[in-house]
């Protein structure tokens, strides 16, 4: 199994999620972690916007990874959200955003954190993971895909 897939469950996967901004899917993304993983959402709405403030997370092509640093976190956890629409994310290439890949790291994170994000970003370079996502009927399907991936 990837670094990725052991960081996502089902559970913290989100389909047609309808916002309209970053802020909204900031705050929806905290719900779900506090639903999911007993994160506290003020925590991780803080964490991400506070982020985004230092450059968008937007890398093209319909996707977004926000990541945050959060106290008392025991170990990275990743959640994934497919937007009902796309919305603007300051992503180099101007594309609107459809697919976020939330990733959340204890506060002292080290070279793991920034393993992590590569991965995301080799997989997300994929045409065909992008497509398989964007096709995935719902979040047990979706996981698989994650499941699936294997590094290069």
């Amino acid at each position: 199994m990837n670094q990725i897939a052991a960081l996502l469950d089902a559970g913290r996967i989100v389909l047609d999620l309808d916002v309209g901004t970053k802020a909204a899917l900031f705050e929806a993304a905290g719900g779900l972690f506090e639903r999911d993983a007993g994160v506290a959402a003020g925590a991780v709405t803080a964490s991400l916007v506070t982020r985004e403030k230092l450059g968008s997370t937007g890398i093209g092509q319909g996707i977004a990874i926000p990541h945050g640093r959060i106290r008392r976190l025991a170990e990275a956890i990743g959640g994934f959200l497919r937007l009902a629409h796309g919305i603007d994310f300051g992503a180099p290439d101007g594309r609107p955003v459809t697919q976020v890949f939330i990733l959340l790291v204890p506060e002292q994170a080290t070279d793991r954190h920034l393993a992590l994000l590569s991965e995301l970003a080799q997989m997300f370079s994929e045409r065909s993971f992008r497509e398989r996502i964007a096709a995935a009927a719902d979040a047990d399907a979706l996981a698989r895909v994650f499941t699936e991936w294997q590094p290069h």
